[in-house]
């Protein structure tokens, strides 16, 4: 792996993530974090709440109630059914083999009024349609959508599907990480298309959904 694939690699276990703070509920005391790295995003979290961490590739720095150094599968038989109030999993679910498992036993590990917020890529960002409808080439990277240790891809349609599939219900639900900068190509695309089209402008969707 090269330096600057090394750094990408650092930066992702230390992402703050705060566009993914508005997805946070109001209230919660007890929380796991799915794939938490070095535990940096726990640190935007209520100060008196209870934190669990899963995480199977770094060392995890800051103080958690309990962690394991472990993929979510195999340390879901230690973790109690019906107890967390906000289980995060975000840039998680397209690096598992099996993304139902998780969601089954993620529903089954949230107390009644709980919620799962994440994020995951969107396979139709229009950078990637641009290079598989123009370029006529699908190429996995070391970082991005294609990156090469991602093993699902999801639209905005399909991921709500599997939602509904495991019996979530849609808090919310939004694209981020979008151009920062107004580009004439996407705006005419959505005009020709009706604005059908407006999911393509974002390169990951998040979301917050729940039991009930």
């Amino acid at each position: 792996m090269s330096d600057q694939n090394s750094a990408d690699a650092s930066r992702y276990f230390v992402n703050t993530r705060p566009e993914m703070c508005a997805f946070l509920p109001a209230t919660y005391q007890t929380v796991l974090e799915v794939g938490c790295g070095e535990g940096t995003f726990s640190q935007v979290l209520k100060p008196d709440a209870e934190i669990w961490g899963i995480e199977p590739m770094a060392t995890i720095r800051h103080p958690m109630h309990r962690t394991f150094a472990s993929t979510f599968d195999d340390a879901c038989d230690d973790l109690p059914d019906n107890y967390f109030d906000l289980i995060i999993c975000n840039d998680v679910i397209e690096h598992m083999p099996d993304h139902d498992f998780f969601f089954s036993q993620a529903r089954s590990k949230l107390t009644a009024n709980g919620v799962l917020i994440g994020s995951i890529p969107n396979v139709r960002y229009y950078k990637n349609l641009g290079r598989l409808l123009f370029g006529k080439d699908w190429r996995y990277a070391d970082s991005g959508i294609l990156d090469r240790t991602h093993l699902r891809f999801f639209t905005e349609k399909s991921l709500k599907r599997t939602f509904a599939e495991h019996d979530f219900r849609i808090h919310q639900f939004r694209g981020i990480n979008g151009p920062k900068k107004f580009r004439l190509s996407l705006a005419l695309a959505n005009v020709l298309t009706l604005f059908t089209q407006t999911d393509i402008r974002h390169m990951q969707f998040g979301f917050q959904i729940g039991r009930g």
